[in-house]
C-alpha cells in the first residue's frame, strides 16, 4: 500500500461503534469487509477471534482498537500478536472502564522501557 495511509479498525460494542462510525472510521476495503465489528450479544468469540486475525493479517490496518472487556474474550490472540504493526490497543467502553492491571499490551511495553527512558 505504498502512498496511502493504514486504517483504523475497530472492535467493540454498539456504544463505541456509533461514536466512531459517526466519527468518520468507517470503510470498507476492496472485497467488501468493513474494517470494524459491532459485538453484541449473541456474536460469538469466534467471531471475534476471527474478525481480529483478519485485521492482524489486513495489510490496509494499522492500529487495531478494541474494547477492553471483548479482548479479554480474545486474550489468547492478542497476547500472540508481537508484531508492532498493527498496533493492538485497549478502550473504555460505556458500561467497563479502562483496567490497566488486565492490559497485556501495556505489560509488555512497560518492559520495553526503563525507568531512565520515563525521565
Amino acid at each position: 500500500m505504498a502512498g496511502r495511509g493504514k486504517l483504523i479498525a475497530v472492535i467493540g460494542d454498539e456504544d463505541t461503534m456509533t461514536g466512531y462510525l459517526l466519527g468518520g472510521i468507517g470503510e470498507l476495503n476492496k472485497n467488501r469487509h468493513p474494517n470494524f465489528l459491532v459485538v453484541e450479544k449473541d456474536t460469538t468469540i469466534n467471531e471475534i477471534e476471527d474478525t481480529f486475525r483478519q485485521f492482524l493479517n489486513g495489510d490496509d490496518i494499522g492500529i487495531i482498537l478494541i474494547n477492553q472487556y471483548v479482548a479479554e474474550m480474545v486474550r489468547h490472540a492478542l497476547d500472540a500478536h508481537q508484531r508492532s504493526i498493527p498496533a493492538v490497543l485497549e478502550i473504555p467502553s460505556k458500561e467497563h472502564p479502562y483496567d490497566a492491571a488486565k492490559d497485556s499490551i501495556l505489560h509488555r511495553a512497560k518492559g520495553v522501557f526503563t525507568a531512565e527512558d520515563l525521565c
